[in-house]
């Protein structure tokens, strides 16, 4: 081999070697801090039934049970609305996930990652339901509400068994607490100040 071509394969592996690091450094959702602040909200740590549940690439896989080798799976869904939940100019997310428990059910859950300084924080799980019909999640179109979300789907009727199509449209109002990052419930039709 010549000193050409060991330069050009030297300066080839340096390259990708750069390129690798670069990747890995100042790619989001490559860091999580101790506080659950991550670049990518896919990568944040959410509560789920009150256990705080740490995402990956949108995917969490935990035993059920100490030694059990049921896996509890909580998964991003989707049907993401980007709205600025507290009025500091920032663009947070709020999504679906759901939870698999090694049973026949599939629990859907609203969640929100603020969007801070340092990153995304999440927050507390909202249930909708058990296989659900999840649709759209908007802001409210109440002049009242502010930072009010919508999550709307379709769900069974009380008196129908779970093999039943969701059929029955229902709606969730929630606003989120974004001190504590807990989910409260608004009244769609109050007739107070939703601040």
């Amino acid at each position: 081999m010549n000193t050409y071509t060991t330069r050009t394969i030297i300066g080839i592996a340096v390259a990708i070697i750069c390129a690798g690091a670069f990747f890995y450094l100042y790619t989001p959702g490559t860091y999580v801090t101790d506080e659950g602040i991550t670049a990518d909200y896919k990568n944040a740590s959410y509560s789920i039934d009150g256990v705080q549940v740490q995402l990956n690439n949108g995917v969490a896989e935990t035993p059920a049970a100490p030694e059990s080798a049921a896996r509890v799976v909580t998964q991003y869904f989707g049907n993401e609305l980007v709205t600025d939940l507290n009025g500091d100019g920032r663009n947070d997310v709020v999504f679906l996930v759901t939870q698999e428990t090694g049973g026949s059910g599939t629990f859907f859950y609203v969640v929100a990652a603020l969007n801070t300084e340092d990153g995304y924080v999440g927050s507390d799980g909202y249930f909708l339901g058990d296989r659900i019909a999840p649709q759209s999640i908007n802001e409210s179109t109440n002049p009242r509400h502010k930072y009010v979300i919508v999550a709307n789907y379709a769900d069974r009727a009380e008196d129908e068994p779970m093999t039943a199509q969701p059929s029955v449209g229902k709606s969730a109002y929630l606003k989120l607490d974004t001190e504590h990052m807990q989910w409260g419930i608004v009244v769609p039709d109050f007739e107070g100040e939703s601040r």
